[in-house]
C-alpha cells in the first residue's frame, strides 16, 4: 500500500494538477483537505472535483466558527494590523489551515502535506512553520516550488491526464477571500503609482456611489469580544457577515498597501476589509475608555510585536503564546458599546460607553459640577519640572547645544 500525502486543496488549477503530480513524483496517494473559512462556495463540489483529479479521499471541513473564535478574535483583542495598514486575514488563516491539515494527516496515517504556494510568498513561510511546529515529523512538500511549470505547461498537463481544471477565464490578479478579509496583487496592482481599477474591489463600494445619507451602527463587546450589533446578539459569523455587508455598501475598509514581505521584497497589495475595519476601530475606541495610559502605551507596543508575528508565520510561536497572556490580561473590562458612523468610505467612532469607564465627567468638564482642584497644579507642575531644571542649572548649554 502506498504512503499517502495530505493536499491542500483548492480546486484551482495548480491544485488539481498537483494531485496527479504528488503520485507521479512521490508515489504518494493524494488525500485533499479543503477547509471553508468563509472563502468556498461548495464544499462537496470541491469534493467531487478532487475525486474527480484522483485522489483516494476527500476531507472537507467548515471551520469558520474556529476561524473567528480561535484566530481573528484574538487578534482583534491584540490590535494586530500589520504595518499600520494590513488587517492580516490571509495571514490569520494560515495557522488554521496548517493546524487542520496536521490533524487530518495524521487521521489519515500520512507521512506528508502539500500545499499550492509558491516560493516567493508569505504563505509558504506560514505553511511551512505551522506543520513543522506542529508535526516536525510530517514531510512538507509545495509542488510549484518544485516542479517549474509555466500556467499553459500545467493546461497541457492537466489536459493529458483528463484532470478537471477550471475553464472560465482566469482573473488579471491573484486573490484570496475569506470571512475577515480580500486580498488581491499582481497584474495591473504591481505598478505603485497606478490607481487600482475599479474591478479590484468586489465587497465594497466605490465611495463616491455610496449613500449619500451616513449609517450608524452600534457595537456591544464582552471582554473584548464583539457580542451584539445594534443591540441585537449574534454569534461570529452572522455578527460579521452583517457588518461586513453594511460597511461594503458605504466603501468602508478598502486598503491599498505597500508592503514589505517576509522573503524581502516590497509588494504592492490591496484589501478589502469591511468588518475587520469597523472592528477594529471600535475595539480600540472602547479599550481607550476603559484602560490606562500606561497600559494602552504597552498594549500598542505589543499590538505591533504581535502582528508581525502572525505576519511572519510564527503563531505557534513561544512568544505569541506569551504575548496572548498579556493580551488577555488587559480585556478583562473591554466591555460596552461603540457607535460609528459609516459615510463616503469612511468609519468614524462617534460614540462610546462602559461600565468600567475610566472617563469621569466631572474632572474632565469646564463647566459647573467640575470637581478637578486647580490649586494642586502649580505644585504638580514644580515637582514635574525639577529634573529639568537641575539638569539646566548643572549642565549649561545642554538644552541649547542643537
Amino acid at each position: 500500500m502506498a504512503e499517502r500525502a495530505v493536499l491542500a486543496y483548492s480546486g484551482g488549477l495548480d491544485t488539481s494538477v498537483a494531485v496527479k503530480w504528488l503520485k507521479e513524483r512521490y508515489g504518494y496517494d493524494v488525500v485533499t483537505f479543503t477547509v471553508d473559512i468563509g472563502n468556498v462556495p461548495n464544499l462537496d463540489a470541491i469534493r467531487q472535483k478532487a475525486l474527480k483529479a484522483g485522489a483516494v479521499d476527500a476531507v472537507v471541513t467548515d471551520a469558520r466558527e474556529e476561524f473567528l473564535s480561535d484566530f481573528v478574535f484574538p487578534s482583534l483583542k491584540a490590535d494586530a494590523v500589520y504595518e499600520g495598514e494590513y488587517p492580516l486575514a490571509t495571514a490569520i488563516g494560515r495557522p488554521l489551515i496548517a493546524k487542520l491539515l496536521v490533524e487530518v494527516a495524521r487521521q489519515k496515517g500520512a507521512v506528508a502535506v502539500a500545499h499550492g504556494c509558491t516560493g516567493k510568498g508569505n504563505d509558504q513561510v506560514r505553511l511551512d512553520v505551522g506543520v513543522g511546529t506542529l508535526a516536525p515529523e510530517l514531510k512538507i512538500i509545495a509542488p510549484a516550488r518544485e516542479w517549474g511549470m509555466t500556467r499553459e505547461q500545467l493546461m497541457r498537463y492537466a489536459e493529458a491526464n483528463s484532470i478537471p481544471v477550471p475553464t472560465t477565464r482566469k482573473s488579471p490578479y491573484s486573490i484570496d477571500e475569506n470571512l475577515w478579509g480580500r486580498s488581491i496583487e499582481t497584474g495591473v496592482l504591481e505598478d505603485p503609482w497606478r490607481e487600482p481599477p475599479a474591478d479590484v474591489y468586489l465587497w465594497t463600494r466605490d465611495p463616491a456611489d455610496t449613500p449619500a445619507k451616513a449609517a450608524y451602527v452600534e457595537i456591544e463587546f464582552e471582554q473584548g469580544v464583539p457580542v451584539a450589533v445594534d443591540g441585537k446578539r449574534m454569534g461570529a459569523i452572522d455578527l460579521v457577515t452583517a457588518l461586513h455587508a453594511l460597511a461594503g455598501e458605504h466603501g468602508v475598509g478598502r486598503v491599498d498597501h505597500v508592503e514589505n514581505r517576509l522573503v524581502g521584497i516590497k509588494s504592492r497589495e490591496i484589501y478589502e476589509a469591511p468588518a475587520a475595519t469597523v472592528l477594529l476601530k471600535a475595539h480600540a475606541a472602547l479599550q481607550n475608555l476603559v484602560l490606562t495610559k500606561d497600559q494602552l502605551r504597552f498594549k500598542s507596543m505589543v499590538a505591533t510585536r504581535y502582528a508581525d508575528l502572525i505576519y511572519n508565520g510564527l503563531w505557534f510561536s513561544g512568544l505569541r503564546h506569551n504575548l496572548v497572556a498579556f493580551v488577555e490580561s488587559t480585556q478583562e473590562y473591554v466591555n460596552g458599546t461603540v457607535r460609528i458612523k459609516l459615510f463616503k468610505g469612511t468609519c468614524t467612532v462617534v460614540g462610546r460607553k462602559s461600565p468600567h469607564s475610566l472617563y469621569d465627567i466631572s474632572l474632565a468638564t469646564y463647566d459647573k459640577g467640575d470637581t478637578f482642584n486647580q490649586a494642586d497644579s502649580p505644585g504638580f507642575i514644580r515637582l514635574w519640572g525639577l529634573p529639568s531644571r537641575l539638569q539646566a542649572r548643572a549642565q549649561e548649554g545642554i538644552l541649547t547645544e542643537d
